[in-house]
């Protein structure tokens, strides 16, 4: 993995035990109407089409690190979480999923790198049905470089790919790991508060564009002090929530690396995350990309 490093699993547990529990308000928390389970059930799928991250693989001891850091806040905040590789289960009953949340990367109709079964063309349509009809979508970091758009990497698409239409954002590209400052602009929105104004942590940081206007902004990359010519552009958005029909779409660039997914600041953006896209907590979402990020649409330079 570029630049992280390993952290016991043992250790993991016991961090997320304690992280968790920042954020346990959310098991109260509820949506203005519409029947909510009392413990929902979702399911984590971290097909990598493309490049396999190292949260997403399996250990010789067990599952990744990213599917039991979500099983072990799901047993804090009262949800429980089904993880697979196979594109098959989208051919099935999506019914009885309340939500998905999404660690993937490529064209997920593709074996790609890691060979698992693919997804069919029918399964990416019912994915999308199931959250216009009401389900909950949670992108994680490479959620959003999976189906990317037709046309030039440093364009903006003007009907981008129907999953990235959904997700509200696609990856660009990435420079070398470094601090980024991170800009908290909802600080009300589920998991959001007690982060204050803002924080600092070193991450592999997505540069993103196709961002719909629609969305909700609700933390942003400042770039003014970032090195690499990714970062050369205005401040972006690096998490949003929208509705997608009767659905709820929540996206994180963040979660690139392992100790993001071991700090207790990222267990209680998850948790908060889960509440909203379940519809356990609700939110005011306004369209402020315009009043946030102004120039958000604005590319680095085209380079390699």
């Amino acid at each position: 993995m570029n630049g992280s490093h390993t952290i016991p699993r043992r250790r993991a547990i016991k961090m997320l035990g304690i992280g968790t529990l920042m954020a346990a308000g959310f098991a109260h928390a509820h949506a203005a109407g519409g029947k909510v389970n009392a413990r929902p059930k979702i399911l984590f799928f971290s097909k990598s089409s493309g490049y396999e991250h190292d949260v997403v693989r399996p250990t010789a001891n067990g599952p990744s690190l990213s599917e039991a850091t979500l099983i072990e806040i799901g047993k804090v905040h009262g949800f429980d979480v089904i993880a697979t590789k196979s594109g098959d289960l989208f051919d099935g009953d999506l019914a009885q999923y309340d939500a998905f949340i999404f660690f993937t990367t490529g064209d997920l109709t593709d074996a790609g790198n890691d060979n698992g079964v693919p997804m069919s063309a029918k399964g990416k349509e019912a994915l999308l049905a199931a959250i216009r009809l009401g389900k909950g979508f949670l992108g994680v970091h490479s959620a959003s470089d999976t189906f990317h758009s037709k046309g030039g990497r440093f364009e903006t698409q003007q009907h981008p790919d129907p999953y990235i239409a959904m997700l509200g954002g696609e990856f660009l590209g990435h420079g070398t790991q470094q601090n980024g400052r991170v800009r908290v602009v909802d600080a009300t929105f589920p998991g959001l508060g007690g982060l204050g104004e803002g924080f600092t942590l070193k991450e592999e940081w997505y540069s993103l564009k196709n961002f719909r206007p629609d969305n909700h902004v609700l933390l942003i990359l400042e770039t003014a002090e970032m090195h690499d010519p990714d970062y050369k552009r205005p401040p972006f958005p690096i998490a949003w929530a929208r509705r997608e029909g009767k659905g709820r779409v929540y996206y994180n660039a963040m979660g690139h690396r392992e100790d993001i997914w071991m700090s207790e600041r990222f267990h209680q953006i998850l948790a908060g995350a889960v509440s909203w896209v379940t519809g356990r907590a609700d939110a005011e979402l306004d369209e402020n990309m315009s009043v946030t990020t102004p120039q958000a649409g604005m590319m680095p330079t085209e380079h390699n």
